[in-house]
């Protein structure tokens, strides 16, 4: 995935459209990512023994990866990542309006 735990994200699709946060988790297999502050939905939580506070919760909900995009943190805008192999055999993520690495 072009996106990674601690990037800054845009969403550019749905009800949460131009919102911007740092990606907390990120579920490949399912393709999606959770950002901070964005998505928010409310879960009626039980009272766990010790453990969690009862009642109304809010927390993030995943978005799909193909609603959002990458904020380069040279240029910041958005972009689309690129891949590029350096001299010493790492591969960074590029952005492909400023040309800077983004890792």
């Amino acid at each position: 995935m072009k996106v990674r735990k601690g990037d800054t994200v845009m969403v550019i699709a749905g009800k949460e459209k131009g919102k911007t946060g740092r990606v907390d988790r990120v579920l490949s297999p399912q393709d999606r990512v959770t950002i901070e502050g964005v998505n928010m939905v409310v879960r009626h939580m039980k009272p766990q023994p010790g453990v969690r506070q009862a009642g109304r919760i809010q927390k993030e909900a995943p978005i799909h990866i193909s609603n959002v995009m990458l904020v380069c943190n040279k240029c910041d805008k958005t972009t689309r990542a690129t891949f590029n192999v350096l001299d010493d055999g790492r591969k960074v993520r590029v952005c492909l309006r400023c040309r800077e690495t983004i890792d």
